[in-house]
């Protein structure tokens, strides 16, 4: 098998099996000859288990730096040894399933078998003519998709293109659920905000992580200008796995969290602030010199990246 691992395969072609195996019908695939041989194009006759097994070493093969789901794979081949599905389709689908190369986007559809999760969509400065191409894609392979950073006049034309669409105006997000999101989470992921007017970073963490298959709770407007307010909620706190705190101003609610939880606290600073906030840098400067240990800071107003981090964290064994 190794002998055909460098070359190309250029056909997959169905026969009549003429020795014996029964009601399997037999598949040749065909190679075309590597730029540094000689002699003529190669060929295997295998049955559709065999082709199943080869197609799956020269995908996951260290020299193709590719991942493969067998699961998938199995359901092509099976539909093409029970007639329901053409060589040519098995062939289409074969070469869409690294990635699809849209003109806009390579979309990526190992990403989930990669990492645990399906590629998600940053929807800013992208058209509606990319993100419905991109949407596309990743929706008729049947993935669950997530846009982020979606303002309501592209969201409104995506629901017009994808009626199974939602749209979360708070957290600027745009969700399809093609199918039931799996529960990954061994815990729940706690999504804290300092202001009202953090909220929309904190929804995007909270979409997100809903979507990544976690159970999440929320507290919102319980900054440290009140105090009080999240000490009168210490049980959620102290209940969470993963906590993702959302403050802008100073930035100083990740480090009184931090101080108070055993788990580990995901610091998300946040644009929101007068002059010599600086946009969020005056926050994210002051979260990473927490003095409070466990404390991870992300990007300004990155709810999305502070919520795929808390996943990873919180994913079963």
């Amino acid at each position: 098998m190794a002998f055909f691992c460098g070359s190309r395969l250029t056909s997959l072609q169905p026969m009549n099996s003429p020795c014996g195996f029964g009601h399997h019908r037999l598949l040749t695939l065909h190679f075309a000859k590597s730029s540094n041989e000689s002699g003529q194009s190669r060929s295997l006759r295998m049955t559709p288990t065999a082709v199943f097994r080869f197609i799956c070493h020269a995908l996951l093969s260290p020299r193709r730096g590719l991942f493969m789901e067998t699961r998938e794979l199995r359901i092509i081949l099976q539909r093409l040894k029970d007639g329901k599905a053409s060589v040519d389709e098995v062939l289409e689908r074969l070469r869409h399933l690294p990635f699809e190369d849209i003109g806009c986007a390579s979309v990526d559809h190992h990403r989930e078998l990669r990492q645990g999760f399906p590629e998600m969509v940053y929807g800013e400065s992208k058209s509606v003519e990319q993100m419905e191409r991109i949407i596309g894609s990743l929706a008729e392979k049947g993935n669950n998709v997530l846009v982020t950073r979606l303002d309501q006049d592209k969201a409104l034309r995506m629901l017009h293109t994808f009626p199974d669409a939602s749209y979360h105006a708070d957290a600027r997000c745009l969700t399809i659920e093609r199918k039931p999101v799996e529960m990954l989470g061994k815990g729940t992921v706690l999504v804290v905000s300092a202001g009202t007017s953090d909220i929309p970073v904190a929804a995007e963490a909270v979409v997100t992580a809903r979507l990544m298959g976690n159970e999440v709770e929320q507290l919102y407007d319980v900054g440290v200008s009140g105090i009080h307010r999240l000490l009168g909620r210490k049980d959620l706190l102290f209940s969470a796995s993963v906590l993702i705190v959302v403050a802008g101003m100073e930035g100083a609610l990740p480090s009184v969290v931090g101080g108070m939880v055993s788990r580990p606290v995901i610091a998300v600073p946040t644009s929101v602030g007068y002059g010599a906030s600086f946009g969020g840098i005056a926050a994210l400067l002051g979260m990473l010199n927490s003095c409070a240990s466990g404390v991870t800071v992300v990007n300004i107003d990155n709810g999305f990246g502070a919520a795929y981090a808390a996943s990873l964290m919180n994913r079963k064994d």
